[in-house]
C-alpha cells in the first residue's frame, strides 16, 4: 500500500474531528503517502502537523461530473484517482453516484465514510465514528484525543509578554462566535465573564479571535469590551494553522461548539466550552484539558454568568485568577 487519498469536505470542526483517523493511518502506515482532497485553507492543518503529505483542492471543476450518473468523466482526473491504492471518502453521497463514478474511474479500494456522525444512542463521539471505516484496513482507533504541534507563523502577532502582564498574569483567549447563532452565548454575558475574571486578577489580558462568521458583529463586541475597559488584543482572519499555534501558547481558552474550539483543543489548550443545542457526547473535543458546560435545557441562553465563573474555578487547568 503506497498511496492513500482522504476526501474530506465540511467545515473546520468536521475536518479536525477526522484528523484522529488520519493520525491512525500515519502512525500505523508511516511510509504511505497520504494526500487530502479538500479545502486547502482547512486541509493545511493536516500537512502542517505531519498527518498528510499534500493537498489537492476539492473545488476542481473536473470533479463536478463525479456527482452525476452517466456523466462524462475527465480522463486525466480518472487517472489521478486511480493512482491511489485506497480512497477514503467522507463526501455526502446519498444516491451513491460519487462512489459509483470513483469505481468507474478505476479506484480499486474505496472506503465510504459518514459525512456526519449518527446522533442517536449510544451517542458515540464523532471522531470515533469517523475512524470506524478504517477497521476495514485492520486499523482500530484506541485514542480519539488529539494534541498537535502547529508551527508558529513567520509573522506572529504582537501579544503582551508575561512581564508586561505582570507576574503570573494569564492570557485568556475567547472566540465568541461559531457557525450558527443558535450555538452562541450573548456578547453581553461574555463581557460579564471577562470582567469577572479581570476583577479577580488585574494582570489578566484577553485575546479575542474572530473569523468570517463574526465579521459583521465583532465590532459591537469590541465596543462592549472597550466600554468595560477590559485589556484585550484582537486577531481576525488569521490562517487556521497560525491560530492553532497561538492557541497552544495561551493559558486558557473560552468558546462555544465551533470549529475554532476544536482547533484550540487540538493545540492542547486548556479551557471551557459552552455547548448547546448540540450534544457534547458526540461533538465535543475529546480532550481532558477542555471542559464542557451545558444548561439543563441544552440552550446556551440557559447558561448563567455565575455558572461559567464557577465552572472555571472548578477546573484543575484554570488560569491563575486571583492576585
Amino acid at each position: 500500500m503506497g498511496k492513500i487519498l482522504f476526501i474530506r469536505g465540511g467545515a473546520v470542526g468536521d475536518f479536525i474531528l477526522t484528523m484522529p483517523a488520519m493520525r491512525l493511518l500515519r502512525e500505523n502506515l508511516p511510509d504511505v503517502e497520504l494526500e487530502i482532497l479538500g479545502y486547502p485553507a482547512i486541509a493545511e492543518l493536516a500537512v502542517a502537523t505531519g498527518l498528510a503529505d499534500r493537498i489537492r483542492s476539492l473545488e476542481d471543476g473536473r470533479l463536478a461530473p463525479f456527482f452525476a450518473p452517466g456523466a462524462r468523466l475527465d480522463p486525466d482526473y480518472c487517472a489521478y484517482l486511480a493512482g491511489f491504492d485506497v480512497v477514503v471518502s467522507y463526501l455526502y453521497d446519498p444516491d451513491g453516484y460519487f462512489a459509483a463514478n470513483l469505481k468507474l474511474a478505476g479506484v480499486g479500494t474505496l472506503l465510504t465514510c459518514p459525512f456526519r456522525p449518527v446522533e442517536e444512542a449510544p451517542f458515540l463521539p464523532a471522531a470515533v465514528q469517523f475512524a470506524k471505516p478504517l477497521e476495514q484496513l485492520a486499523l482500530f482507533l484506541d485514542d480519539a484525543s488529539l494534541v498537535l504541534d502547529y508551527p508558529m507563523p513567520s509573522d506572529p502577532p504582537v501579544l503582551p509578554t508575561k512581564g508586561e502582564r505582570g507576574t503570573g498574569g494569564p492570557l485568556i483567549a475567547l472566540h465568541p462566535g461559531s457557525g450558527s447563532p443558535k450555538k452562541n452565548w450573548s456578547f453581553e454575558a461574555w463581557v460579564e465573564v471577562l470582567a469577572g475574571l479581570h476583577e479577580r486578577n488585574r494582570e489578566t489580558h484577553f485575546l479575542i479571535t474572530s473569523g468570517e462568521a463574526e465579521e459583521t458583529v465583532i465590532g459591537r463586541f469590541r465596543a462592549l469590551l472597550d466600554e468595560a475597559r477590559l485589556p484585550y488584543t484582537h486577531l481576525s482572519e488569521r490562517r487556521l494553522v497560525d491560530l492553532g499555534a497561538i492557541y497552544g501558547q495561551v493559558d486558557y481558552f473560552l468558546g462555544h461548539d465551533s470549529g475554532i474550539s476544536h482547533l484550540a483543543a487540538s493545540a492542547g489548550a486548556a479551557g471551557l466550552l459552552l455547548f448547546g443545542p448540540t450534544n457534547p457526547e458526540i461533538w465535543a473535543p475529546l480532550s481532558s484539558r477542555m471542559a464542557v458546560l451545558r444548561s439543563p435545557d441544552a440552550s446556551p441562553a440557559g447558561i448563567r454568568v455565575s455558572d461559567v465563573l464557577d465552572a472555571i474555578d472548578s477546573e484543575s487547568y484554570s488560569p491563575p485568577l486571583r492576585r
